[in-house]
């Protein structure tokens, strides 16, 4: 879709808005941060966590109204009853778009405890934002080549360490632990070197959920499988922000946690290993054919 040119000063206060938005929270953000740092007494830690998200709720909410005022883009959000902000869920979610990321703070924000994203450790040195998401507890994880990983197999515990760290955290909190399975967003090049099986996923990596279930699976209420389609083509940021996305769909499958995953060592026991491959590969097998299904309806 062509951006309007007539509607550059609409799209020019709109980032003056976000923009402005953001350093209003920026600071209580940071500082709160700050005395939870400062201050080593848990239950005033896990306060300090719940004001962290409060704040960034706030954040997120003005950032998603002045996207659905200043845009044209419609979002089309499945319907679902019954989620709560007071329990804590597991949100597997496929990855094309760093538009991903307001697409789900919309859908999810204040219906769900407060998401926490497993990021690249690059993303710490973003302005700005990398020392507001270590502010609310992001684990910011060390990506490693399969060739690194090789040479150097010892690596492999950094990430699964930096997860334990992390789930330790969330246990004290309502939380939603949000996981991009495939690791990296979805380029057909990627895709090739991959030999996918999926149309429209790259494999997913599984070792991270497994953790996951592993260390927090006793407080997890059940899963969130999020779809995102993006009918009008994969998207940039600028794209969203210049009008040139009609619609936007997202689809959510919530299902239960089989109790066999929850209990397994996935570096040292190969059933469980298997047990787990083949129910994650089995959520991308049904979401690769859904969202074939939606865009072969094409945009609306």
């Amino acid at each position: 879709m062509p951006a309007d040119w007539r509607s550059i000063p609409r799209i020019g206060l709109a980032f003056l808005l976000i923009a402005g938005n953001t350093s209003l929270h920026v600071l209580p953000l940071f500082t709160l941060a700050i005395v939870k740092a400062l201050v080593p007494v848990p239950g005033f830690r896990r306060w300090c966590s719940r004001g962290l998200a409060a704040i960034a709720e706030s954040w997120i909410g003005v950032n998603s109204a002045c996207i659905v005022r200043f845009t044209r883009t419609r979002f089309e959000i499945e319907a679902v009853s019954g989620l709560r902000t007071g329990g804590s869920y597991l949100m597997l979610c496929n990855h094309q778009s760093w538009v991903d990321i307001p697409v789900l703070q919309k859908a999810f924000n204040r219906r769900i405890p407060f998401m926490r994203f497993f990021l690249k450790r690059q993303l710490f040195w973003v302005p700005v934002l990398g020392l507001a998401w270590w502010a609310l507890d992001f684990p910011f994880m060390q990506r490693h080549s399969r060739a690194t990983l090789a040479r150097h197999p010892e690596l492999r515990r950094q990430d699964m360490e930096t997860t334990r760290r992390a789930c330790q955290r969330f246990r004290g909190i309502p939380v939603s632990v949000m996981s991009f399975v495939e690791g990296t967003r979805f380029r057909p090049a990627k895709h090739v070197v991959q030999a996918s099986p999926y149309r429209h996923l790259l494999r997913p990596r599984v070792g991270g959920v497994a953790f996951v279930l592993n260390a927090m699976g006793d407080v997890l209420q059940e899963v969130l499988d999020v779809t995102i389609v993006y009918p009008d083509g994969i998207p940039s940021m600028l794209d969203l922000m210049c009008n040139r996305i009609g619609v936007i769909k997202v689809y959510i499958r919530r299902h239960r946690i089989p109790a066999q995953l929850l209990d397994g060592d996935y570096e040292q026991d190969r059933e469980y290993r298997v047990r787990i491959q083949e129910w994650i590969n089995e959520l991308w097998k049904d979401k690769d054919e859904l969202i074939t299904e939606a865009l072969a309806k094409g945009p609306a």
